[in-house]
């Protein structure tokens, strides 16, 4: 067993010790006693300062945060971030959705505690969050993931500093490249719409037709089409409300609070649906099965399951090949050429879009900021043929 180091103390301040380690070199330490909150003895120690001004700087820190009352902070100035983000994760998950919790512990596990889990909560900063974790990360993965990593990391900072581990977040103002970048959104030309909605009326069974032709309609989310139930549908005044959604087989809630809205449908679409539940019925009827306006609308066209999303993956798939598709083509084209066609071809208000989609106006004027400044720009020509037209 390693002999302990004789401490000798200094000469200003009491708390202050100096040693010499294994090596001979001369080192110093700080040993503070105090009373805690619960009026039990505590000693707070730290070690292997270069110099005794260093200790002392430390240690007058560490007075000065129990003289405020940050006994939390003080207790636990030793807590490695990897210990922390246990702690949240843990504390947390019960109140996240599944898919959340699921995409939070791959992150924990394979890209937070490898880069940052050895490192001080209380004492990692700002360059060597960006040195160790930031910088790495740029080289296998595309900025735009870099920052859902960095924002993820941050709310889990947020809560240390909300249980008053450490004093602020230090990380708030970490910019990383292209932060202001937003990537065009893939969409459909009204040719290619139209070329895609009538492959999938004359080609696929009435499952992919109905919610296609929904997708394409309405601009919503995939799982959030996939979460629909009969009752959310009004038949007589053509409209549709979004309560919930479904991603993995698991009914959750909505991505954000403004998901949560009800939207006006055309009235053809809305026929279409009204078909399709006639032919719901007669399915579940056919498999010995109760229909009631719980059901989901979408289900498989042979046992009524809900229709999975592997087999709206394939769906895509299919009907890519078979349409000419180049670009990538997903559910989510759908809502991008939904929100492209309201706002540059029938000039629908950001507001307008922005409650329709589910979004905020930040979100769309980001998201579609290519579109807008085409709008801008229209806005000259059509002020200039007014003027050719008045002279």
């Amino acid at each position: 067993m390693a002999k302990k180091p004789k401490l000798n103390k200094c000469q200003r301040d009491k708390e202050l010790f100096w040693y010499l380690d294994a090596s001979g070199n001369k080192r110093w330490l700080y040993r503070h006693r105090y009373y805690d909150v619960l009026k039990k003895r505590r000693e707070k120690k730290e070690q292997a300062f270069t110099s005794e001004a260093a200790a002392y700087r430390a240690l007058c820190e560490v007075r000065a945060k129990l003289v405020s009352g940050n006994h939390i902070e003080v207790e636990n100035d030793n807590m490695r971030v990897a210990e922390w983000l246990d702690i949240w994760f843990e504390s947390n998950k019960v109140t996240w959705r599944p898919n959340t919790v699921k995409q939070r512990a791959n992150m924990i596990r394979d890209q937070f505690k490898p880069s940052l889990g050895k490192f001080k909560l209380a004492t990692l900063d700002k360059e060597t969050y960006k040195r160790q974790f930031i910088q790495k990360l740029l080289i296998d993965y595309k900025p735009s993931t870099v920052r859902l990593f960095h924002r993820v990391f941050k709310v889990a900072i947020n809560a240390a500093v909300d249980n008053e581990l450490i004093p602020r977040n230090r990380f708030t103002k970490v910019i990383i490249k292209d932060e202001g970048a937003i990537e065009k959104a893939n969409m459909l030309t009204k040719a290619e719409l139209q070329t895609v909605l009538s492959y999938v009326h004359e080609k696929e069974n009435i499952t992919v037709n109905t919610l296609f032709h929904f997708l394409a309609y309405s601009g919503c989310r995939r799982g959030e089409a996939l979460g629909l139930q009969w009752r959310d549908l009004d038949f007589k005044y053509n409209q549709v409300t979004f309560d919930r959604q479904r991603t993995k087989n698991e009914i959750g809630p909505l991505k954000t609070t403004n998901s949560y809205r009800t939207i006006d449908m055309d009235s053809k679409i809305m026929a279409m649906l009204k078909k399709y539940q006639t032919w719901c019925k007669e399915l579940y009827l056919f498999n010995g099965k109760r229909f009631s306006d719980t059901e989901l609308v979408f289900v498989s066209s042979q046992t009524c399951a809900p229709y999975a999303e592997n087999s709206l993956h394939y769906a895509f798939e299919r009907v890519k090949e078979h349409s000419g598709i180049t670009a990538p083509f997903s559910p989510h084209v759908f809502r991008h050429t939904h929100a492209t066609i309201l706002l540059l071809t029938a000039k629908i208000d950001v507001t307008v879009v922005a409650d329709r989609l589910g979004n905020t106006p930040k979100v769309i004027w980001e998201t579609y900021a290519h579109v807008l400044d085409e709008a801008k720009k229209e806005v000259v020509e059509v002020f200039n043929d007014a003027l050719k037209l008045l002279s």
